[in-house]
């Protein structure tokens, strides 16, 4: 047993959240949605699933929170940051990666900054240009239950695909449940 693993069973013991998840397999490769992202806290719930479960993941985090004396400590978390000021490398850099064999899941909050336009749709274009199959996590906090959901193949169709994740997201509600953003990609309205 991992000392991450360790951290996440001790953290579900004591938290007053309930963990309810599907598994998925320890030595594969997948994304992981994190939604509703309403708050930072969902961060820590989502890397306390992730860590009992086993799995090697990353994630994406904006640059500012690899500063300083945090960077060593957000890295070892499994931190990728994220420029947001100039993205647009990073989705190619992380297709590059898991091409070349790197397997991890990656954890992404396709509600970004939560500016409530829609999600953002990096986690769309690595699925389906690496084939990796998607991993619906959840936080809700009417039930205090959060996990992982369902895994998912992307097929191409987006308003189809999109469908099928508002269905699953549509009864889910954030620590913060004003903040919480249609699972929408911009590019169903084009």
């Amino acid at each position: 047993m991992t000392v991450r693993h360790a951290l996440a069973r001790g953290f579900w013991r004591v938290s007053r959240w309930t963990l309810k998840t599907e598994r998925v397999p320890t030595d594969g490769a997948g994304l992981l949605i994190g939604a509703p992202h309403t708050s930072n806290w969902d961060f820590v719930l989502m890397l306390a699933i992730a860590g009992e479960g086993g799995m090697r993941f990353r994630w994406l985090g904006k640059n500012s929170l690899f500063r300083g004396v945090a960077g060593p400590v957000m890295r070892g978390l499994g931190g990728i940051p994220v420029d947001r000021a100039n993205p647009a490398g990073l989705v190619d850099e992380l297709i590059a990666r898991i091409k070349d064999g790197d397997r991890f899941y990656l954890v992404v909050t396709p509600e970004g900054t939560r500016s409530g336009d829609g999600w953002k749709s990096g986690f769309y274009r690595i699925a389906r240009a690496t084939g990796l199959p998607v991993t619906l996590g959840y936080v809700d906090r009417t039930t205090m239950t959060t996990g992982l959901g369902p895994t998912i193949e992307l097929t191409g169709d987006i308003p189809a695909d999109m469908d099928v994740i508002r269905a699953f997201y549509a009864d889910k509600s954030g620590l913060k449940p004003s903040r919480r953003t249609e699972p929408r990609l911009r590019e169903e309205s084009v």
